[in-house]
């Protein structure tokens, strides 16, 4: 794989690749396009014998200001141009069925794939990281967030019960999660590290160097034994219910975009769109 638009992929150190979201233009929103490209990089390093660790980083101030509203087209069309990477098609389907297709391709499966690539993953985050942010941070095993990091998930103000990848309960525990959603509010780098969802948290100058470092140490540690702690410790979580819960919610997320197209005409609620724009 080569530069593809929207992704740079480096190989900083031995042992090491730095995927980089590189819209910083639009804050790095994910449009169909980027979204694809960086399931190319990923499966590039995933792939790589020699990649032992993987970071996943963002040109710009910001980390990601979340999915781009801006994608025009029908779903089929915005679908058409890529192969899907799961089994879930019908992306040409009428009413829910077609919405529902897309977005367990390429939101949930996408996520949910990138969660279990068996190698050690590092999301260094800047700026703002909103909604479609998180299913790029979250996925990833280590979060080393910039001091000016922050993070929100706006999503309930736009009508539907949070992002596609609904890992907020196992990020910061149930209390913090309603909190999040039902606010919209900002959890700045120093607070969600104190509630474990990032693991540290350091002066934006020092993020790219902190990080890479990070990656170094781990990497001098045996192949099979870090994939294997990767795996026990997602066994660990998925045993808590964490797959089944993500189903519910990601079931309930696609009735809400159907109730908002009966309701607006749209899948989203209009208010919260302007809600959006003005943050």
């Amino acid at each position: 794989m080569t530069d593809a638009p929207g992704i740079l992929y480096e190989t900083p150190a031995p042992h090491v690749a730095r995927i980089v979201l590189n819209r910083p233009e639009s804050r790095n929103a994910q449009d169909t396009s980027l979204l694809y490209a960086l399931n190319d990089a990923f499966d590039q390093a995933a792939r790589d014998g020699d990649v032992k660790v993987i970071i996943l980083a963002a040109a710009g101030p910001h980390f990601s200001s979340g999915h781009d509203l801006r994608e025009g087209g029908t779903i089929a069309e915005q679908m058409a141009p890529f192969d899907p990477v799961g089994t879930w098609c019908g992306f040409g389907c009428a009413g829910a069925e077609g919405r529902m297709a897309r977005e367990k391709e390429v939101y949930l499966g996408l996520s949910e794939r990138w969660r279990n690539i068996p190698k050690p993953t590092i999301a260094q985050v800047q700026g703002k990281c909103i909604a479609g942010g998180l299913m790029l941070a979250w996925p990833c095993d280590l979060i080393v967030a910039a001091d000016d990091a922050a993070f929100c998930d706006n999503t309930v103000g736009m009508g539907v019960a949070g992002v596609e990848y609904f890992a907020h309960p196992w990020e910061m525990g149930p209390r913090k999660a309603k909190e999040l959603l039902f606010t919209a509010d900002w959890l700045g780098a120093e607070e969600a590290r104190a509630l474990g969802m990032v693991n540290q948290v350091v002066p934006s100058a020092q993020l790219s160097e902190y990080t890479l470092a990070l990656a170094i140490r781990i990497a001098a540690k045996p192949m099979f034994a870090l994939r294997m702690a990767k795996e026990a410790v997602n066994a660990a979580e998925d045993a808590q219910g964490r797959v089944g819960a993500m189903q519910t919610a990601f079931a309930l997320h696609q009735l809400a975009h159907s109730h908002n197209m009966q309701v607006h005409g749209m899948p989203v609620d209009p208010g919260g769109l302007q809600v959006r724009r003005k943050t």
